[in-house]
């Protein structure tokens, strides 16, 4: 299994990285969702993308509408973020995510997302 991470914070995507890893899911890191496209178009295949609403260049949110507009409906998209109000949330549904996470989040709450996608053992 494989997660693009995207996030501008080197931080979140280290943090991300770890937890992942733990897991045994191999992870690819960009730090805009214009890169996290070019990776997306890349000769890899992901299974699950990891996209932070608020980045410079491309937000996640762009990065998510793009994705689905491009065929990329394998991919589960989760979407990890600070933006906790109900209006980001059913928007990023509505446009193609999987599931929503808030920052700051631990290992426990992620695996609860993971597990709720099929991806992990709950």
């Amino acid at each position: 299994m494989r997660a693009l991470i995207v996030d501008d914070s080197r931080f979140v995507r280290g943090f991300l990285r770890t937890l992942l890893e733990e897991k045994g899911i191999e992870c690819v890191e960009a730090g805009d969702g214009k890169a996290g496209l070019d990776r997306l178009h890349g000769e890899l295949a992901f299974d699950l993308a990891l996209l932070d609403w608020n980045m410079p260049v491309m937000n996640g949110f762009e990065m998510l509408q793009a994705m689905r507009a491009q065929g990329y409906t394998g991919t589960k998209v989760l979407m990890v973020t600070t933006e906790a109000e109900n209006e980001f949330i059913l928007r990023a549904l509505d446009a193609g995510a999987d599931e929503y996470l808030m920052k700051p989040f631990d290992d426990q709450a992620l695996n609860e997302k993971l597990a709720m996608l099929g991806l992990v053992e709950a």
